[in-house]
C-alpha cells in the first residue's frame, strides 16, 4: 500500500483529522468562550459566523449548503448524534442515552472565506479524557458536515478507554455511516438558517422529498455509471475518492458496505466491538477482523463476501443496457491486469497491462486469486448490461476462471448408462484454462473484427 495512504490514516496522542483531504489548521487551545451548549452538554458552540457567502441568493437556495448558527448547529448535532446511536445498537435505541458525555466536542464557526473550506477536527487527550474541536465554516456543504460530525462522534466513541494513542477511524465507516444517516432524513437532521423573514418570523423553503423508502437510491443511481470499488479499494481510498471528486463511487460503495454490514447478524454489535478494540491496537484492520472473525474467518473472506453483496445488489436494478461500443471496451478493460514490471532490480517500475494467462502462468496461486476474484466480479456485473455477444463472452471468461478458482465447484456430468451412471469431472489443470482462455481470446478478436459488430 501507499506510504502517502498509510500517512493519511496514522492515529497519534493529538490528532489532526480533516472532513476531506486538504490541509489543516490546527488551533492549540479549545478555550474559546462557549456561546451554545447542546442540551445533552456536549456540544459547546463557540466562535463568530455572519459571512458574506451566507447572505448570497445562490446559496440561500442551494439545498447543498447549510448556514450554520450556534442554536441551530447545536440541535444538529445532537440529531445526528441520536441517529448514529439508534444505526449502532438498534436495539437498545441509541448508545447509553441516560449517560452523561464526559468528553466534550467544541464547534467552532468562522465566517466562511469559500463554498470549498475544509473541515478539519482536532483531538487532544487529558487526564480526565479526550476534546475535540471542530473548525466549522458558517456556510458549509451538508454532505461535509454530517461527515465532519459522524467521524468526530466515532472519535470519541472509540477513544473512550484510549490512553496511549489516538485511534485511527477507517474513512469507509465515516463515509458510510454519514451516507446512511442523510438518506434516513437530512432534513430533520441537518437545519440551516432561515433565508427570510415572513411576517416576523424567520422561515425557509423547504423541498419535501420522499425518502425512506429506499435509503440505497444514492448507491443506485452511481453504480449505474461506474462500478463498486473492491475492499481493498475501500481501505486505501485516494483524496478525490475522500473529497467526493470521484463521481461518489467511493461514498456511494463506503454507504452500501456499512449498510450490508448492519445487516449480518450482530452486525451492530460487531460494529461497536470493533471501535471498542481500536484503542488496543495500531491499525483498524486488526479491530475489524478481530470483531468480525465469525463472519470473515479470513481476509480474503471479506472481498467473496463484499463481491456477492455487489452483484446481488446490482442485479436487482442493472441499470440502462450498454451499446456493443460501450460494451466492448468494458470487456476489453476487464481482460486487462494493470501490473508494474521492473527490467532490473534498479530500475524504475514501468507500467504494463498483461493478460489473464500471463497471471496464471507468472503468478503465485495467492496472487492469482486475489486479482482473478474481482475479475470474476466485474465481469458478472458486467454481463448484466452488455450487449448480447460480448455478455456471452464474457459469461465464457466467467466460467472458465470460475472452474480454475473453484475447482470444487464444478458440476458432474450423470451418464445413461446404469454401467456409468456418474463422471466426475476433475478440476482443469492449468494448460487445459490458458487454452480455454486462448480460444475465447480468439473468438473476441473474431467478433471484434466482424462488420458492424461495435455498432
Amino acid at each position: 500500500m501507499p506510504f502517502a495512504r498509510r500517512l493519511h490514516c496514522c492515529g497519534c496522542a493529538a490528532v489532526l483529522l480533516t472532513a476531506f483531504c486538504g490541509p489543516a489548521r490546527a488551533q492549540t487551545a479549545f478555550s474559546a468562550a462557549a456561546s451554545t451548549r447542546s442540551v445533552s452538554g456536549q456540544f459547546i458552540i463557540a466562535g463568530t459566523a455572519g459571512s458574506r457567502l451566507s447572505t448570497r441568493t445562490e446559496i440561500a437556495t442551494n439545498a447543498s449548503f447549510v448556514r450554520l448558527e450556534p442554536a441551530l448547529l447545536a440541535v444538529s448535532a445532537e440529531r445526528l448524534k441520536e441517529s448514529l446511536g439508534r444505526k449502532l445498537n438498534p436495539e437498545r435505541g441509541g448508545l447509553n442515552a441516560d449517560a452523561a458525555p464526559r468528553d466534550k466536542i467544541y464547534l467552532v464557526l468562522h465566517p466562511a472565506r469559500s463554498t470549498n473550506e475544509t473541515v478539519n477536527i482536532v483531538s487532544r487527550h487529558a487526564p480526565d479524557g479526550w476534546n475535540y474541536q471542530v473548525q466549522l465554516p458558517d456556510v458549509v456543504l451538508r454532505i461535509r458536515l454530517a461527515r465532519a460530525l459522524t467521524s468526530v462522534l466515532l472519535l470519541q466513541l472509540a477513544n473512550r478507554d484510549a490512553v496511549a494513542h489516538g485511534v485511527e477511524i477507517p474513512a469507509w465507516l465515516v463515509d458510510g455511516l454519514s451516507q446512511e444517516l442523510l438518506a434516513i432524513d437530512w432534513q430533520q437532521i441537518i437545519l440551516t438558517a432561515p433565508n427570510k423573514v415572513v411576517n416576523g418570523p424567520p422561515a425557509s423553503r423547504v423541498v419535501l422529498l420522499a425518502r425512506g423508502l429506499d435509503a440505497l437510491a444514492g448507491p443506485r443511481r452511481v453504480f449505474h455509471d461506474q462500478p463498486a470499488l473492491t475492499f481493498e479499494q475501500l481501505s486505501w481510498p485516494d483524496e478525490a475518492e475522500v473529497s467526493g471528486a470521484d463521481g461518489g463511487g467511493y461514498r456511494a460503495s463506503a454507504q452500501l458496505f456499512v449498510d450490508s454490514l448492519l445487516g449480518l447478524k450482530a452486525g451492530p454489535a460487531h460494529l461497536r466491538a470493533m471501535l471498542d478494540a481500536l484503542p488496543d491496537v495500531y491499525n483498524w484492520q486488526t479491530a475489524f477482523y478481530r470483531a468480525f472473525q465469525d463472519d470473515f474467518p479470513r481476509p480474503l473472506e471479506v472481498e467473496k463476501w463484499w463481491a456477492l453483496q455487489v452483484v446481488n445488489f446490482v442485479s436487482r436494478d442493472p441499470g440502462p443496457a450498454w451499446t456493443p461500443a460501450v460494451s466492448q471496451a468494458r470487456l476489453d478493460e476487464i481482460l486487462s491486469v494493470s501490473v508494474e514490471m521492473r527490467t532490473a532490480s534498479n530500475a524504475l517500475p514501468a507500467h504494463a497491462e498483461i493478460s489473464f494467462q500471463a497471471v496464471i502462468r507468472n503468478f503465485d496461486p495467492a496472487q492469482q486469486a486475489e486479482i482473478l476474484q474481482i475479475k470474476l466480479r466485474d465481469l458478472e456485473l458486467s454481463q448484466l448490461r452488455m450487449a448480447t455477444p460480448f455478455a456471452v463472452l464474457a459469461g465464457g471468461y466467467y466460467r472458465v476462471l470460475t472452474d480454475y478458482l473453484y475447482p470444487g465447484k464444478r458440476p458432474r456430468l450423470v451418464a445413461q448408462t446404469a454401467r456409468h451412471p456418474t463422471v466426475i469431472v476433475p478440476p482443469p489443470t492449468t494448460a487445459e484454462t490458458i487454452k480455454a482462455l486462448d480460444e475465447l481470446d480468439a473468438r473476441r478478436r473474431a467478433l471484434e473484427s466482424a462488420p458492424g459488430s461495435t455498432t
